[in-house]
């Protein structure tokens, strides 16, 4: 594909809107339609637009391959963290373990929010690297 002057500007000024627009899906996805997947898969499509129009080079210079690869790790690590320690305290799997207040009040979504936010990091990490080795152009 030729890159032309115009997906060079478009992709620079695109990408950052794509990427808080992710962040956004991820962090109010426990109040509103969205959530960590969702707003995982935008994080990488915004990625993956500079993965196309930048080429990827220019991208592995603001997202180097060892970064996304780290936190693609950590957040399944903290995945499955968070899941085992809802059993450690005899609750189950993936249960909310934070404190809930007191008796009669509605139960913190705190959980959700963090849940969220991991999954996110997991997604777009994850889907990101997979795109990069299919983009990856050889030398």
């Amino acid at each position: 594909m030729k890159k032309t002057s115009i997906l060079d500007v478009i992709s620079r000024k695109l990408s950052p809107f794509i990427l808080l627009f992710g962040f956004y899906l991820v962090t109010y996805g426990h109040l509103s339609p969205g959530g960590g997947f969702q707003g995982g898969v935008v994080i990488a499509s915004g990625i993956v637009l500079l993965l196309l129009c930048q080429g990827t080079e220019r991208v592995q210079k603001l997202f180097p391959l060892t970064a996304v690869s780290f936190t693609e790790a950590v957040g399944f690590l903290a995945f499955l963290l968070m899941g085992f320690f809802g059993i450690l305290l005899g609750r189950g799997f993936l249960s909310n373990f934070l404190p809930i207040g007191t008796p009669g009040e509605v139960p913190s979504a705190g959980f959700i929010l963090i849940l969220n936010i991991v999954i996110g990091l997991k997604v777009g990490a994850g889907i990101t690297l997979i795109c990069f080795y299919l983009l990856k152009e050889e030398d």
